[in-house]
């Protein structure tokens, strides 16, 4: 599943990273990390992930709500299910042609549209969104952390609100589980020009398929790079949490799942590293 053929001036690190999540798209939709099934057989069902969100979110009924870097869909949905009017945005047709599908067979009345997320504001209705929603392992995708921050303002309306949950930059600076079981820096903290260029073979949910498409060109944006740009954009952030918690395994090894949060958290005084955050902000009537 290759999607639509991308123009001939499209950066290398999106025919990179699009390959990947194209080709990772049915392996995802497939795996029961996912629980598309379970979206389809009860429609209560919430992702695990937006349950999660749910005590910081707040109520979401009636607004109009978009989803960026959406991929499958099943947290748009989830939106969806708690009465948001949603739409999902994502760069990959084969992701966005699932969380379609998804939709109608749940009718959960969720929109998708195809786009590069920095061309989010250019394809949709500028200023016209209550809540734009970014889910876990988003912003590593985008080279310009300040041109991200600029789409969301010009896509909320006035009074409008930013809710991203993201993998925390410390948690993204460290390097592979040791034998040792130190905890060691060895990836950028702050967001650099140069991408880190990775070239892996798996995924972060359950399967058996072996993939072609493995490299792929990330970055890291400190919380000194993500704050301010927020604010440069001029939204004015109201909420910043930290949490020990992460709802993948991002260090096997030194990782337990607590079954109270259904997320992973270290084995070993969870409180040393930050996995996640939060961050919410609204954008001011004259902005």
């Amino acid at each position: 599943m290759n999607g639509t053929p991308l123009p001939s001036e499209t950066p290398d690190y999106v025919r990179f990273n699009r390959a990947n999540w194209d080709e990772r798209v049915p392996a995802h939709a497939a795996s029961p990390d996912y629980a598309v099934e379970r979206f389809r057989s009860d429609p209560d069902f919430l992702s695990d992930v937006v349950c999660f969100d749910r005590p910081l979110l707040g109520p979401v009924e009636g607004l109009r709500g978009v989803h960026l870097q959406c991929h499958i869909g099943t947290d748009t949905i989830s939106l969806a299910r708690l009465g948001a009017r949603m739409t999902g945005l994502d760069f990959s047709a084969p992701a966005v042609a699932a969380a379609t599908e998804l939709s109608e067979a749940t009718a959960a009345g969720a929109d998708f549209v195809q786009a590069d997320v920095y061309d989010a504001a250019d394809v949709l209705e500028p200023g016209s969104f209550d809540l734009v929603y970014t889910g876990i392992g988003a912003l590593c995708w985008l080279p310009d952390v300040r041109r991200w921050a600029d789409v969301v303002a010009r896509l909320l309306t006035p009074g409008g609100r930013l809710f991203i949950r993201e993998g925390h930059p410390m948690l993204w600076s460290l390097g592979d589980s040791r034998p040792d079981g130190l905890l060691v820096v060895e990836h950028p903290y702050r967001e650099r020009l140069e991408p880190t260029v990775w070239d892996e073979d798996g995924t972060y949910v359950e399967t058996d398929v072996e993939f072609e498409h493995t490299i792929t060109h990330e970055w890291n944006h400190g919380i000194g790079d993500i704050l301010t740009a927020v604010l440069d954009a001029g939204l004015t952030i109201t909420s910043f949490v930290e949490h020990d918690s992460a709802p993948w395994d991002p260090l096997p090894g030194l990782t337990e799942r607590d079954e109270d949060l259904q997320e992973w958290r270290l084995a070993d005084r969870p409180w040393r590293v930050p996995f996640t955050y939060t961050l919410q902000a609204v954008r001011g009537a004259g902005a």
